[in-house]
């Protein structure tokens, strides 16, 4: 099986860029481990979206290891759409309303 292509919504862009400004601005090179490690699960989600729990109706989420973040994200027919990149104690509601 060929992996999904992987989009990342703008909401989702904007999550990861202010995440990344936030840890460099705590530690020079640590908003670029997250960078890493956000890669890496992007990859693991293209390979097998259908491996990551559901948490409510057709959103996925996948824990970023190293990093108390998530990707909530939905599978199509063709493709997986990212639509927040949140800190795990963010309020749900916050991805609830990018779907």
């Amino acid at each position: 099986m060929s992996p999904f292509p992987v989009r990342i919504g703008s909401a989702a862009q904007h999550d990861i860029s202010d995440t990344v400004t936030w840890y460099e601005a705590q530690r020079p090179g640590l908003g670029e481990r997250f960078l890493w490690a956000l890669d890496d699960l992007v990859h693991r989600i293209a390979d097998n979206p259908r491996q990551f729990p559901v948490v409510e109706s057709q959103v996925r989420r996948a824990l970023l290891p190293r990093f108390p973040y998530a990707l909530y994200f939905t599978v199509t027919t063709d493709c997986v759409v990212v639509v927040a990149v949140l800190h795990v104690r963010r309020h749900p509601k916050e991805w609830q309303r990018r779907v």
